[in-house]
């Protein structure tokens, strides 16, 4: 019994919790997977932003769940690859309690515009990606500058989205991932 709990200490001491909201949320994320695929889709039946009627007290839940809940692994794991490389470095610069207001100011613009301009149900964690992706390419500006990668970042990612979102059927959520770039850098410019 002590020689476990020896290798529980050693293996704990051994990691850091470096990034707490990244990490919480990317547990929470893999929970909610793991659990949608025992329950055979029930959890994101349940968790995914949907029309309701505007007193359902759901609705403003799901405004935050919905981007805990994810298709499949590969839609997590797309998602959980950029916020994870990139999460931790905004969370040092920005700090935890910044970083989460971020993400749940994004979660709920996402979620006001989708309800209001499409209607169909939605999931998963793209929006704050791209709020992420953009938020990164401007971590250092300077002197009231304009970052190039900011720009780049956008002639790559946005105008690409925006593209997808016109031309395509592909029930991907591009909307949210606009609307999350949009949130990143009004953050990083005028209010973080």
């Amino acid at each position: 019994m002590n020689q476990s709990i020896k290798v529980v200490n050693d293996i704990t001491n051994y990691f850091s919790y470096n990034s707490i909201v990244i990490l919480s949320f990317f547990l929470l994320s893999l929970l909610f997977l793991i659990l949608n695929k025992l329950t055979n889709n029930k959890i994101n039946n349940f968790f995914k932003l949907q029309n309701s009627f505007i007193l359902n007290p759901l609705l403003y839940i799901r405004m935050f769940t919905s981007t805990l809940c994810h298709a499949d692994w590969n839609h997590f794991k797309n998602n959980f690859l950029i916020i994870l490389l990139i999460g931790p470095m905004l969370e040092e610069k920005y700090g935890s309690i910044n970083l989460l207001i971020m993400m749940a100011i994004t979660a709920v613009i996402i979620a006001i515009l989708h309800l209001i301009f499409s209607g169909n149900p939605s999931l998963g964690a793209s929006g704050i990606t791209f709020m992420f992706i953009t938020l990164s390419s401007i971590v250092n500006i300077t002197d009231g500058k304009l970052p190039l990668t900011l720009i780049l970042i956008f002639l790559f990612y946005i105008i690409d989205e925006i593209i997808k979102g016109i031309k395509g059927k592909d029930n991907i959520g591009h909307d949210a991932h606009f609307i999350g770039a949009v949130c990143g850098a009004i953050f990083g410019i005028w209010i973080f």
